[in-house]
C-alpha cells in the first residue's frame, strides 16, 4: 500500500480525487479516518444480516473498491455488488484491484447526482455525502429513496459538525490528535484542512437525520460515531 504523502509538500489546489489521491487513498482512509476497518466490517456484516442471494448493493463514490471487495471476501452468497464513482483514476484502481482479488463487481464511472437507480435493495455510500453540495444532498438521498424497493437500506458514514461550538472545537481537536498518532505532520493537517475548505462540507447529526426523513425514510440510526465520525442506517 503507497503511504499518504499528498499534503507534505505546498498544495495549490482545492482537494479533488485525482491520481494522486487515487495512488495513496487506501492508507488515507485507514490512517485520516478514525476507526476505518471497524466501520467497514460493522457494514458488511449488517448487510450479510440482511442479504440473500442476489442481493443488489451499490457502493456511491467507490473509490478503489476496498468496500465492495472486502464485501464480496465476506459473502457466502452470491451478491450483485456495483461501485459507482465520477473519478477515473480512483476506477482505474478499482479495476485492476478486483482482477487481482479475482472478485465479480460492476465498475462504473457515473454521477450519483444524476445516476438512475432502480429497485435497489442496499445502497452505501462511506464519507461521500460530506462531498456533495449542501443545497443538492436533500434532492440525492430523495432519489435515493425513490430508487430502493419498499424494504431498501440506505447506510451511510459521515464526518460531522456539533452545533456546540465549544464540543465542536474538542472534537476537532481530539481528531487532529488522532492524526498526528497516524504520523501526518502539523503541517500536512494544516494543508489538508485548508485543501478542504469548502468542498468537504459536514452537516450535524441531526441535520443528516431529518435530511433522511424529509426524504421519506421512516426510520434513521446511528450505529457507530468516535467523536465527529458516525454511521447511519436509513430504513424505507
Amino acid at each position: 500500500m503507497n503511504k499518504d504523502k499528498v499534503f507534505a509538500d505546498k498544495i495549490e489546489k482545492k482537494f479533488e480525487f485525482d491520481e494522486a489521491v487515487a495512488s495513496v487513498f487506501d492508507d488515507m482512509l485507514s490512517r485520516s479516518v478514525p476507526f476505518y476497518d471497524e466501520v467497514r466490517h460493522l457494514i458488511i456484516s449488517l448487510i450479510l444480516k440482511e442479504a440473500h442471494p442476489g442481493t443488489k448493493v451499490l457502493d456511491l463514490g467507490s473509490s478503489t473498491a476496498k468496500f465492495l471487495i472486502d464485501l464480496h471476501a465476506k459473502a457466502e452468497i452470491p451478491l450483485k455488488l456495483k461501485g459507482i464513482d465520477n473519478s477515473e483514476a480512483m476506477l482505474e484502481r478499482a479495476r485492476q484491484k478486483t482482477v487481482a482479488f479475482g472478485a465479480d463487481i460492476d465498475l462504473e464511472l457515473a454521477d450519483m447526482l444524476t445516476y438512475q437507480y432502480r429497485d435497489e435493495e442496499i445502497v452505501v455510500a462511506n464519507y461521500t455525502l460530506q462531498f456533495i453540495r449542501p443545497m443538492q444532498r436533500l434532492e440525492l438521498v430523495k432519489r435515493l429513496y425513490e430508487g430502493l424497493n419498499d424494504s431498501g437500506l440506505f447506510i451511510f458514514s459521515e464526518k460531522v459538525v456539533f452545533e456546540d461550538k465549544v464540543m465542536d472545537k474538542q472534537m476537532i481537536d481530539i481528531y487532529y490528535d488522532y492524526k498526528k498518532q497516524q504520523g501526518y505532520s502539523e503541517y500536512e493537517i494544516a494543508q489538508k484542512r485548508e485543501a478542504l475548505e469548502n468542498v468537504l462540507i459536514p452537516f450535524t447529526i441531526e441535520e443528516n437525520i431529518r435530511m433522511c426523513k424529509e426524504a421519506g425514510f421512516t426510520r434513521v440510526d446511528t450505529i457507530f460515531q468516535w467523536a465527529n465520525f458516525v454511521t447511519f442506517v436509513a430504513k424505507k
